[in-house]
């Protein structure tokens, strides 16, 4: 547990909670809203008094259905009672206190009506006192590494989705690095007193929440209670029949399913609908971490290949002043000035989808300048620098140009190194400032001067070809 805590601790200072980045929306609802019904098919052994011998909770709830006459009704009867004295005791003045007496009620009830049903005392024994501190055997630091390292991860990736899904009484979700911290100093002192690993549990926040929790302090309110009851009350918690805290339990899992946010997401689109509903289906059927994980993954897979399909290039026509945008001609022609913008991510996956809407460069093309408007990219990759370079190759093959403009620092770095700049030519590169549109203007009229001096057709007038407008309109 001491080792599990370091590792969490130097995640939370490494500031590693910008992971929380990949997780969507539509991965956390679905993880939320199975989580919910992981924790309702939990207790249904509990609420029922039957055992399945099914491997998992889906195979174990549809085996349950199935075997009605194998319930037992008695512990059946006192879930449905406790359920009902939830619903009744919380709208009276007890408020949240209402789901603790409609425990005790339920679980009094067993003795007084000689009802054989299942006692916490009969699965576990209830310890009468807090555990003391003890020094961890450092011997066997070797062989916990791996260990250590693992139940970090699973603590951590738990936590995180439900930090991400269950905002603070303020309204604001919590920092996920300073939950990291906490996670580990928590489980230093769960070592430091022989405790286990510890993490974050859906099951409990869904609880607290329930309770009526206003801010941080009831959590620790919650620790010093369970201590005072321990101390003074273990005897007493070991009466406390199992159906009642199952039906505790259901409440909580039916609450904690958001069918608001479920319509949301479903009314999203078919990406988010299809993440939303794999990551619930898996988080059913497999350990809680490994879901969420894959609906990450699922989530990044899509937004690639979304991202990657929704590159699109824009021709702008300035007249006047004013800018126009039109879909930019299927081929390069002959003295065309075409200023393209691009919009979308640019990156190694939507590399091809660009490089097809760009004006393909044909046996007609001659003496024109085709201006890219770079601004607001930060990082085009090598993918994207060897398709310019394909590009402005072809480009001055038919004796015309490339200009690319409006270049960030970073861009035009990546230019140098990669050679990109001198296939281009610096005189073809312009970089970008905070002054928007000084450098396009200026692209615009370098280019159609240069087509104006070396035009291949002294009388055909540039403002009557498609590719965009003659110097006159600039």
């Amino acid at each position: 547990a001491i080792m599990t805590g370091i590792v969490m601790i130097a995640a939370g200072l490494l500031k590693l909670g910008f992971v929380l980045r990949f997780v969507s929306n539509a991965v956390m609802v679905g993880f939320m809203t199975a989580v919910g019904i992981n924790i309702i098919l939990g207790q249904l052994e509990n609420f029922t008094g039957y055992e399945s011998d099914a491997s998992n909770r889906v195979t174990r709830t549809i085996d349950t259905l199935l075997s009605p006459f194998q319930l037992d009704w008695y512990t059946v009867a006192i879930g449905c009672i406790t359920i009902a004295l939830i619903l009744i005791l919380e709208r009276t003045k007890l408020g949240a206190l209402g789901m603790v007496v409609a425990i005790i009620i339920g679980s009094a009830l067993v003795p007084l009506l000689s009802w054989n049903v299942l006692q916490l005392n009969d699965i576990t024994e209830i310890p009468s006192g807090l555990p003391v501190p003890a020094l961890p055997l450092l011997s066997a630091v070797p062989d916990l590494i791996i260990p250590a390292i693992a139940l970090a991860f699973v603590g951590l990736v738990q936590g995180a989705g439900i930090s991400a899904s269950v905002a603070n009484p303020d309204g604001e979700y919590p920092d996920a690095s300073k939950d990291f911290f906490g996670q580990g100093m928590g489980n230093v002192v769960s070592g430091i007193f022989r405790g286990m690993p510890v993490g974050g549990s859906a099951s409990a926040t869904a609880l607290i929440t329930e309770g009526g929790m206003r801010t941080n302090m009831a959590k620790i309110i919650a620790g010093l209670v369970m201590a005072v009851t321990i101390i003074f009350f273990a005897t007493a918690v070991g009466y406390i029949a199992m159906p009642a805290l199952a039906a505790l339990l259901i409440i909580v899992g039916f609450r904690s399913i958001k069918p608001a946010d479920i319509v949301s997401v479903w009314k999203t689109g078919t990406v988010q609908r299809a993440v939303m509903m794999i990551t619930l289906v898996l988080t059913i059927v497999m350990p809680l971490q490994y879901a969420v994980l894959v609906g990450v993954a699922i989530s990044m897979v899509l937004y690639i290949i979304r991202s990657s399909s929704a590159v699109k290039v824009k021709q702008r026509i300035i007249k006047d002043g004013d800018f126009k945008e039109v879909d930019p001609p299927d081929e390069v022609g002959q003295n065309q000035v075409l200023l393209l913008q691009p919009y979308g991510g640019i990156f190694f996956a939507s590399a091809a989808a660009f490089e097809d809407l760009l004006p393909d460069v044909t046996s007609e093309t001659d003496n024109s300048v085709v201006i890219l408007r770079l601004r607001g990219y930060d990082d085009l990759g090598s993918t994207f620098m060897d398709l310019l370079e394909r590009y402005s190759e072809a480009l001055s093959m038919a004796e015309s140009r490339l200009i690319l403009m409006s270049i960030r620092p970073r861009v035009m770095d990546q230019m140098v190194v990669t050679g990109l700049a001198d296939v281009v030519g610096t005189d073809n590169l312009y970089p970008g400032d905070d002054w928007v549109g000084r450098e396009m203007r200026e692209a615009m009229a370098d280019a159609e001067t240069w087509v104006d001096e070396n035009r291949t057709a002294p009388d055909a007038d540039n403002s009557e070809l498609p590719g965009g407008p003659g110097p006159q309109d600039a």
